[in-house]
């Protein structure tokens, strides 16, 4: 659910800032969804389809112990960023597994074959988010940022 946005000028066909709400860590078990509906599952909120976002996309993901994807996906241009937050878990990664857990991030590139469980012994569930991208390589300073000296800050405490 979208709770503010603001647009960056009138007539823009993406707005400059929107805000959504996807709970807490251990609400996102009751989240459902997908990329089609017949592939969509409990512990999963395809965030991209509710904001407006142009050129990365996220889910955010709870997978109980012992669950898993029950199968492989690869990606021909998209890039997949997994960034752990709770539980723990395995990644198949072509003919890898690699243990997961809270802080653990792993790029996966496209081309390589990858799958994930909550670990049947895992003390909570497997919460994690996938931010996709693709496109243009990044340079390599990605930082286009340019600071605001004479701006004050927002705060009123």
């Amino acid at each position: 659910m979208i709770i503010d946005e603001r647009d960056r000028d009138e007539g823009a066909a993406v707005s400059g800032y929107q805000v959504a709400q996807i709970g807490a860590l251990d609400e996102w078990r009751r989240h459902y969804g997908g990329f089609v509906e017949s592939r969509s599952r409990d512990g999963r909120r395809v965030v991209d389809h509710e904001l407006t976002m142009q050129y990365i996309g996220m889910t955010a993901n709870a997978l109980v112990p012992g669950e898993e994807a029950g199968y492989w996906h690869v990606h021909e241009r998209i890039e997949e960023l997994y960034v752990f937050l709770g539980g723990l878990g395995q990644m198949g990664l072509d003919d890898d597994v690699v243990e997961v857990g809270p802080g653990t991030v792993v790029r996966v590139g496209q081309g390589v074959a990858r799958t994930w469980r909550a670990r049947p012994d895992s003390p909570e569930e497997l919460r994690w988010l996938c931010i996709r991208a693709g496109g243009d390589q990044l340079p390599h300073l990605p930082d286009d940022s340019a600071r605001l000296p004479d701006r004050p800050m927002p705060w009123t405490d």
